[in-house]
């Protein structure tokens, strides 16, 4: 479990939870992790939008890093992708009730006053790590399983 707990980590240590989640991962699959905490950022707090969890969104752009298509004909690769992206969101909602950001945290982050509540509640210390040791294990599970 120890990029279970790395992606804790970074998450503890000041980068959002798509990045936390993509850091610990990103090598593993041929992505310089400097990139990968470049390309996860944008995807934090539900991008922004409090829409759907950044850990939830890292965690898929890990499996594509695995699995996903890189040639345009190669189907086969595309749906393999999609299919660990459905069971990885089956799991998480199973585990957290949603995959959505604001119905995770009970705010909405994207606006003054949801963000208010998440830091009054210290949510982003209390919550998220959390929410990215989730996805981080399920992440695990599907990678270990998956060829």
């Amino acid at each position: 479990m120890e990029k279970v707990e790395r992606a804790v980590w970074y998450f503890e240590q000041g980068f959002n939870c798509a990045q936390a989640v993509v850091g610990a991962y990103c090598e593993q699959f041929g992505l310089k992790q400097k990139a990968g905490f470049k390309l996860a950022c944008g995807f934090g707090g539900g991008m922004r939008m409090s829409q759907t969890c950044g850990a939830v969104t890292g965690a898929l752009m890990v499996l594509g890093l695995k699995y996903g298509q890189s040639e345009a004909e190669d189907r086969r690769a595309k749906e393999k992708t999609y299919e660990l992206v459905r069971q990885f969101v089956e799991k998480f909602e199973s585990r957290n009730g949603s995959v959505v950001c604001k119905e995770l945290l009970g705010c909405d982050i994207s606006t003054a006053e949801g963000m208010k509540t998440a830091r009054a509640g210290d949510l982003f210390v209390s919550f998220c790590p959390q929410m990215v040791r989730d996805a981080a294990e399920i992440l695990e599970q599907i990678l270990s399983e998956s060829p």
